[in-house]
This record gives C-alpha cells, sequence and structure tokens, in this order.
C-alpha cells in the first residue's frame, strides 16, 4: 500500500464512520495517529482500512475498522480513564484507545500475540499501554476497579463477574449471545452494585474462551 492509498482508505473510513454518526473529532485523530497496516500481515496491507474481518495469527482475526470504531465511540473514553481491553489481538485497539485515555491494560490468551502486540506497540513509542498474558474469561479480579472495559469476544449470559471491577458509573462493552446466532451488543453501565444494559447492536464475534493457549 503506497501512502496515497493510505491516506484515501483512511478518509474513506472518515466518510463512512460520518455518515454512522461514529466519528468525533477525538476517535478520527485517534486512528489517523495509529498506522493500522503496522498491525497487519503484509498480505492484508491492501485492505487494511476496509471494514472486513481480517486474520491474523493463532487462527484468530482483526475485527473491521467500522465496528471497531463504533465500539470505541460507544465507550465513551475520557482522558485519564483506566481501561480493561480482554482480546488483545494486534494491539491495534489499545493503540488507538491508549491515545484517548490514560492507561489501557490488554489481556490476550495467546502467547504468539501478546508478544506482537507489545513489538508493535513499541515501534509507535505507545508508553501507556499494558499488554499481557493471561486468561481473561474473568477480567482481572482484584486489579479494578476500571473505568471503561471492553472485550472482544462473547459472553453467552450477562458477565456478572465483571461488576466488582467496574468503577460506579462505569462502561463495559461486550458481545452477548450465543456463537451460532448474531449477538446482543451490550453496553452495561455500573449502577450502584449491578449492571443497566443497553443494546446498541448487533455482531457476530467468537465465543469468549476460558484458559491460556498452551503451545501459541
Amino acid at each position: 500500500m503506497t501512502a496515497a492509498e493510505e491516506r484515501e482508505g483512511l478518509a474513506a473510513v472518515r466518510l463512512r464512520l460520518r455518515g454512522n454518526g461514529v466519528a468525533t473529532r477525538e476517535l478520527a485523530a485517534a486512528f489517523e495517529a495509529t498506522p493500522r497496516r503496522g498491525f497487519l500481515p503484509g498480505q492484508w496491507h491492501s485492505v487494511a482500512w476496509s471494514d472486513r474481518m481480517i486474520p491474523i495469527p493463532c487462527g484468530e482475526t482483526i475485527e473491521g475498522v467500522d465496528l471497531q470504531a463504533s465500539i470505541i465511540r460507544a465507550l465513551d473514553l475520557q482522558p485519564g480513564a483506566r481501561v480493561l481491553e480482554i482480546g488483545t489481538g494486534s494491539g491495534y485497539t489499545a493503540a488507538v484507545m491508549s491515545r484517548m485515555a490514560g492507561r489501557v491494560l490488554t489481556i490476550e490468551r495467546y502467547k504468539t500475540l501478546a508478544t506482537q502486540a507489545r513489538a508493535h506497540l513499541d515501534a509507535l513509542g505507545i508508553q501507556n499501554v499494558q499488554v499481557r498474558h493471561a486468561d481473561g474469561a474473568n477480567g482481572l479480579p482484584g486489579e479494578g476497579p476500571f473505568d471503561r472495559i471492553v472485550v472482544w469476544a462473547a459472553f453467552e449470559s450477562l458477565p456478572r463477574a465483571f461488576v466488582d471491577q467496574l468503577a460506579i458509573g462505569g462502561t463495559m462493552i461486550t458481545p452477548i449471545g450465543m456463537a451460532e446466532a448474531p449477538q446482543d451488543l451490550a453496553r452495561l453501565t455500573k449502577v450502584g452494585s449491578r449492571f443497566e444494559r443497553e443494546d446498541i447492536g448487533q455482531v457476530r464475534l467468537q465465543p469468549i474462551t476460558p484458559g491460556v493457549a498452551a503451545v501459541i
């Protein structure tokens, strides 16, 4: 992908996000400052800014840029916010969020992906993201509270284990539903000791997988 193609791809994303009512100045600036193709295998650079799922190592995929933008927008990130991300993948969304929040702690069950994500972030000089190779299916009990939590995998039911990990008034975005059907994209707000749920769309993402990958 040439520099001109990169600019064209990013411009097309801006137009799509503006049309969907997702674009904000802060979100656009974060995307512009984060070279997406640097987080993708070389053979996929030509479609880096498309809204398609793109394969990455370990049999995983990176979500389409429009979906990523919509979810990050729904988080309503604020300067200084502490964010927990479950499902680091390539590290791209952590990099984008790092430019809009205070600190990002991102969890990845595949060691290969965690190592590559660290390298991608280091290459950009991003210092407010911590990548951890760990099991994130139940979050990180005892390490919160977090102001925002985002999960790039689906729970079959309301993930109540995360209530105590979220700050009062904090927001969690996660898909909820079965693997073989469209899942509800839920925005969960902590009110007292419970979640207040608002469904904001539908997605098809992999189910959450407990444990850490034994080999890769």
